[in-house]
C-alpha cells in the first residue's frame, strides 16, 4: 500500500464524526450567534473591525465546543443510562475518556489564547470562568443539588451573549447585563419542558430534575411563572438603550407567545406538547436576538434611555 492509500485509510478509520458530536454543534451554534449578535450590538453600524469580530467567534465557539466536550466526560454515566444520549460517543466507546479530555482541554486551551492575544484580557479571563462554570461546578455539583440545578447552572449558558460584547467593548455595561439576564431567564422554561417529556429517563440516571423531584404538574407552573417573568426581562435592551422600537414590539410579540404557550402546556397532559414549547424557546431566543441586530441597522431612532 502507497504512503497516499495509507493516509486515506487512516483517515478514514479515525473517528473524526464522533469528535464532531463531541463538540455538540447544534447547541453551540445558538451560543454563538447569541455571541455574534452581541459583538455586532457593541459595534456602531458601518464600522465594523472584522478582525477582532473573526477572532472573537472562532474562540467563543472553541470555549463552546470545549465545554461541550468536557460535558460529555462528566456526563459519560448519565448518557449511557439515558436513551436519548447512549448513542454519544464515550457511552458507544468511540473515543475513550482519556482522548476526549484531552480534545477538550486542547480545544480550550487554544480558545483562551486566542481571545487573551488576539481579543482581550477580560473576554479571556471571563471565558475561562465560563468554562470552569459549567465543566466543573454546574455538571459536576449543581446538577446533583436538587430540582433549581437549571436556575443555577443558567449562568454558563448565558455568559457567551457578555462575553460577545466584552470581546468588542473590554469592558462590562448595563447592555452586557440586560443580554446575560434574558438568556438567564430563558433557560429554564427552555429546558423543562424537555426534561418533563424526558423525565424517566432522568429517573433512571437518577438526575434530580424538577419534574421527577416535584412532579409534572409543579415543573408547568414553574415553566409558567418563568415564561411571564421572561416578559420584562426581555424588554431590557430597550431600557439600557440598546435597543428601539422595532424590537420593543417583536420582543413583546414574542414574549406574549411564549406565555401562551407556557399556559396551553400546564392545562394539556401531553410530552408532545412539552417538546412543541421546547421547540419554540429555541425559535423565540434566535428570533429574539435577530430583532435586535435587525433594530441596530435600522435607522428608526431609539427609545429613552433608563440606564446609562
Amino acid at each position: 500500500m502507497n504512503v497516499r492509500a495509507q493516509t486515506v485509510a487512516a483517515i478514514g478509520a479515525f473517528p473524526w464524526r464522533s469528535y464532531v458530536k463531541l463538540c455538540k454543534p447544534k447547541v453551540v451554534s445558538l451560543v454563538v450567534f447569541t455571541a455574534l449578535v452581541a459583538m455586532l450590538l457593541a459595534t456602531p453600524p458601518g464600522d465594523l473591525p472584522w478582525t477582532l469580530l473573526l477572532a472573537g467567534t472562532i474562540g467563543i465557539t472553541l470555549a463552546g465546543f470545549s465545554a461541550a466536550a468536557f460535558n460529555h466526560v462528566a456526563d459519560r454515566e448519565i448518557d449511557a443510562a439515558m436513551g436519548r444520549t447512549k448513542a454519544r460517543p464515550l457511552p458507544t466507546g468511540d473515543v475513550s475518556r482519556s482522548a476526549a479530555t484531552i480534545f477538550a482541554a486542547l480545544l480550550g486551551g487554544v480558545s483562551l489564547a486566542l481571545l487573551w492575544f488576539a481579543v482581550n484580557p477580560l473576554t479571556a479571563v471571563l471565558t475561562l470562568f465560563t468554562l470552569i462554570g459549567y465543566a466543573v461546578i454546574y455538571t459536576r455539583y449543581l446538577k446533583w443539588i436538587g430540582p433549581q440545578n437549571i436556575v443555577l447552572g443558567g449562568a454558563s449558558g448565558a455568559a457567551p451573549a457578555l462575553l460577545g460584547w466584552t470581546a468588542v467593548t473590554g469592558q462590562v455595561g448595563w447592555e452586557a447585563i440586560a443580554l446575560f439576564l434574558i438568556i438567564f431567564v430563558w433557560t429554564p422554561p427552555h429546558f423543562w419542558p424537555l426534561a418533563i417529556a424526558r423525565r424517566e429517563e432522568y429517573a433512571a440516571a437518577k438526575v434530580p430534575m424538577m419534574p421527577v423531584t416535584n412532579g409534572v404538574a409543579y415543573t408547568k407552573r414553574q415553566t409558567l411563572y418563568y415564561a411571564i417573568a421572561l416578559l420584562p426581562v426581555s424588554l431590557l435592551p430597550v431600557l439600557v438603550g440598546m435597543s428601539g422600537p422595532v424590537y420593543l414590539v417583536g420582543a413583546t410579540l414574542l414574549s406574549g407567545s411564549f406565555i401562551l404557550r407556557a399556559w396551553r402546556l400546564l392545562h394539556v397532559d401531553s410530552d408532545q406538547q412539552a417538546m412543541k414549547l421546547f421547540g419554540f424557546s429555541i425559535t423565540y431566543l434566535t428570533a429574539l436576538f435577530a430583532l435586535m441586530l435587525a433594530d441596530h441597522y435600522l435607522p428608526l431612532g431609539s427609545l429613552p434611555t433608563v440606564l446609562g
